[in-house]
Parts: structure tokens; C-alpha cells; sequence
């Protein structure tokens, strides 16, 4: 098994190290030499300890031999987007800006997963300050896809979706605020989750656009992501805007199975724009559901459903610009140009504009949950609208008419956050060019539950996400 390690899921290395079959210390140092050895060749990692990495794990080790575990992750290595605090360690936020930033406390989502038993042994590398949907990175470097390095990763979650793609690691966090989880799942061929607005705390995760701004995990699994998420989950005093709702047990109806269950499927807007190629993977999915006995229900979305891309950019923008405000009049030239450029149309928003997009909100989603939720119990929808690009031809500098691509990519993405929903995204095939794709379902607010359930029924009946680029 030990040559084997690094294949394991975080379910199967969990379980191995519980069992006593591995070790902690065998696990992270499996981990720290596949970060050493091919991190670098995929810019996905910024920075790691591996003294105080394999410290813990035998600190992990000792303990479970005194029948002190701490929880279900005990002893597994993680890595996370370098945006998730940890008090009196850097976070750089992918920026030059913040390249020496130390905070004082640390992250909700950290302390669950520590609570868990999980050990955080390195920071994994993100587009600038998370605002860009490519994983291009003008202050860090560019993160690059382990399917074909020439290749984007997608954005903005861009080293966690390298580093779980590569076997590096087990399960790492991201952020999502217009797709920032699922593009790197999609372009990496990895399943994530972006939940519902409020679902899990976002205090000491570098913030972004607070009416938007989600956490969740991205890994190999569906399972290993129920189990993941089950440990970040919750309400926090320390973020007031968290949901007192109770987090229900995600893997207690894993395995339900979705005989019965209504899988809506567009016949608007989604699929409007999508290349055929992307198109038939996607819809090739529906069968496996059918197959084990969902229903197909076809829903038809509002009308005014497409003005949810523009307004959840205008919120995005406006928000960072209000966060970043005095950077951008003292600092601007330590942005890169894409993330300073796109700031700074955050700051001349008209406050009518800002509030009408904020008011709109309420009253769409409940329009939506009449037009989909009403009929079917899962949206069922692509992730991206064409197969990934190129490095070279989505670089903004050096392409700017990319610019009008990079803000289609988020045609299917970006509505679910400003209608703050949950969406799981699940690998679904390759294109022709050998690269990942993926659908995502979308649920009901706080309904996370149902999709995981859907997503693991897919991952019983197909083997998508067992493989893994060479």
C-alpha cells in the first residue's frame, strides 16, 4: 500500500491511518515529497514547512496510540488557498501586497478541520487577492494544470485544484464568490463544493465580496468531500452573517441513492452558449442518473435569470474596490494589471446601481425556486462553456480581447452565487484535447445534502474520478 499512498482517497487514507494499516508520518511524508517533486512544476504550492509538517504527524501518531483521536480526519494531510489564516504564519493572498501579511487569528474553516484531526502542512498558491476565473497570477506566477501544463487550472482556487488534480494531497480549501471552487474542479477534473451563503463561516478567510463570498472544499470524492465539509460547517460567533441552522450528518444519506429524486434540467439560458463538445459530455451524465432511477423533469428559468451574471460581477467589483480602496490610491502598482484594472471599476459604481443589484436578490431567487424547485429537487447544469484554454491565449496582457471570453466563462457559474445557492461540481469526462470537464448540481439553500447524495450515486455508477493525470 505505501507505494501506493498518494492514490488513496482522503476517505481510504483516513480509514488506513485509523486502522492502524498507515501511519500519519507515513501519509505526510508520502505528501510533502510528491509537493516537493512536482508542486514546483505546477506553481501550485507557495509555501511549506516539512520539519514541523512530519512533526505533527508523529505528534498525530503518539496520540492515536494512546486512544486520543481527534476526529475523522485524524493524522490526514491537507493543503489549503492561501487566503485561510492561521495566526502568526504568512498569508499572501496570491499578492505582492500581502506577501508578508501575519495574522493574529485564525480561520474558522482551519479550526474545524483541526478539530477534525486534519493537518495543514503547506499554502497552495491563488489567483491574486481570488478575483479572476483563469488562474492567472501576474505577482506569483501562473498555477498550471497537471492534465497538460500549457493549460489553465481555472480560478481563483487555482493551486487547490492542482494539488488535489496531482495526488499532491488529499482535499485542500478553496473560495468561491462567481465559480472560484468549480472552475479549478472543472478544469482539474476534482469535485467541489460551493454552499449555500452562510453555511460556513468566513472569519479569517481574506474577504473578497462579503455578499458573496463562500468556502468549501475541493477533493477527489464526493464522499471525501461530505467529509470534509462536515468538519467547516456550521454557525460562528465570530461571523455574525453565519447561519444558525443545524448542520445535518452529510454521510448519513450518502449513500441513499436517488431512486425518485427530480433532476431538473434547463432548457434556458445554461446550455445557451455552451460548445457542443462540453454540451454532449454534460447531458451524457443525465443517463447515469436515469439509469439509477432518477426522473428528468425539464424546467424553464425567468426571463430576467441572465441579468444574474452582470449583477454578481457589479457586486463583486463594488465590494472589492470598497475593500481595497486604500491600496488601490497608495499601492496600485503592486496589483497586477488585470486585478488593479478590474478594482478600479469597482470604485465608480454608482451607490443606485450597488443597491438596486443588492435589492434585486430577494425577489429572484424566490422566482427561481418557483421556476426550478417547485418541479425538480436538483438543477442539473455545465460548469464552464468550452473545454479549457490555453495559458498563453486567455493571458489578458498579452490577448486583451480574451477579456469578453474570461467574462463568459462565468455564465454558468456566477448565478448561483448571487442567488447564494448551493452547487456541487462532479468531473463528468474529457474533451477531445485530453482535458477535464464536469457538470454541477445545483439545490435548494442549505440543501447540500441531496447533492451529495446525487453526486455519490454518479461516482458509484462511473469511474471519472479515479482518474488521475500521469
Amino acid at each position: 500500500m505505501s507505494s501506493h499512498i498518494h492514490q488513496l482517497s482522503l476517505t481510504e487514507v483516513a480509514d488506513a491511518i485509523a486502522t492502524g494499516k498507515l501511519s500519519s508520518e507515513e501519509v505526510t511524508a508520502a505528501a510533502l515529497d510528491r509537493l516537493q517533486a512536482i508542486g514546483p512544476g505546477l506553481n501550485a504550492v507557495q509555501d511549506m514547512d516539512p520539519d514541523a509538517a512530519l512533526a505533527d504527524a508523529r505528534q498525530a501518531d503518539k496520540a492515536q496510540a494512546r486512544g486520543d483521536r481527534r476526529g475523522p480526519l485524524h493524522g490526514v494531510p491537507l493543503a489549503h488557498k492561501d487566503m485561510f489564516y492561521r495566526a502568526g504564519r504568512v498569508s499572501g493572498c496570491g499578492s505582492k501586497i500581502r506577501a508578508d501579511f501575519i495574522p493574529d487569528h485564525t480561520s474558522r474553516a482551519l479550526t474545524g478541520l483541526d478539530a477534525a484531526g486534519a493537518l495543514d502542512i503547506a499554502r497552495l498558491n491563488m489567483v491574486e487577492f481570488a478575483l479572476g476565473v483563469t488562474g492567472h497570477n501576474e505577482i506569483t506566477g501562473h498555477v498550471r494544470n497537471p492534465w497538460n501544463t500549457e493549460y489553465i487550472t481555472g480560478g481563483s482556487s487555482s493551486g487547490s485544484g492542482a494539488a488535489v488534480a496531482a495526488r499532491l494531497v488529499y482535499g485542500a480549501l478553496g473560495s468561491d464568490t462567481g465559480g472560484s471552487i468549480r472552475f479549478p474542479c472543472c478544469c482539474n477534473g476534482v469535485v467541489g463544493m460551493k454552499p449555500t451563503w452562510s453555511r460556513v463561516s468566513r472569519y479569517g478567510a481574506m474577504p473578497l465580496s462579503k455578499s458573496l463570498d463562500t468556502i468549501g472544499p475541493l477533493t477527489r470524492t464526493v464522499r471525501d468531500n461530505a467529509l470534509m465539509f462536515q468538519a467547516i460547517a456550521g454557525q460562528d460567533a465570530n461571523d455574525p452573517t453565519s447561519s444558525p441552522l443545524p448542520v445535518p450528518d452529510y454521510l448519513a444519506t450518502l449513500s441513499d441513492g436517488v431512486r425518485g429524486l427530480r433532476i431538473g434540467v434547463p432548457e434556458n439560458y445554461f446550455y445557451e452558449p455552451v460548445s457542443p463538445e462540453i454540451a454532449a459530455l454534460v447531458r451524457a451524465s443525465l443517463a447515469v442518473f436515469t439509469d439509477a432511477g432518477a426522473e428528468l423533469v425539464t424546467v424553464t428559468l425567468p426571463d430576467d435569470f441572465g441579468d444574474t451574471n452582470f449583477l454578481t460581477s457589479l457586486i463583486t467589483a463594488t465590494e472589492g474596490a470598497a475593500l481595497h480602496q486604500d491600496w488601490l490610491q497608495t499601492r496600485f502598482e503592486d496589483y497586477g494589471q488585470q486585478t488593479g484594472a478590474r478594482f478600479m471599476t469597482g470604485l465608480t459604481t454608482p451607490a443606485t446601481r450597488y443597491i438596486q443589484a443588492r435589492n434585486l436578490r430577494a425577489p429572484m431567487l424566490a422566482a427561481f425556486n418557483e421556476a426550478v424547485f417547485e418541479k425538480a429537487d436538483v438543477l442539473h447544469a455545465p460548469v464552464m462553456i468550452s473545454a479549457p484554454p490555453s495559458i498563453g491565449e486567455s493571458d489578458t496582457a498579452a490577448n486583451p480581447g480574451f477579456m469578453n471570453a474570461i467574462t463568459a466563462m462565468g455564465h454558468c457559474t456566477r448565478p448561483v452565487n448571487y442567488l447564494g445557492l448551493p452547487a456541487l461540481t462532479v468531473p463528468c469526462g474529457f474533451t477531445d484535447g485530453g482535458l477535464p470537464t464536469a457538470f454541477q448540481l445545483i439545490g435548494r439553500p442549505f440543501d447540500e445534502a441531496t447533492l451529495f447524495r446525487a453526486g455519490e450515486a454518479y461516482q458509484h455508477d462511473t469511474d471519472w474520478h479515479t482518474k488521475s493525470p500521469n
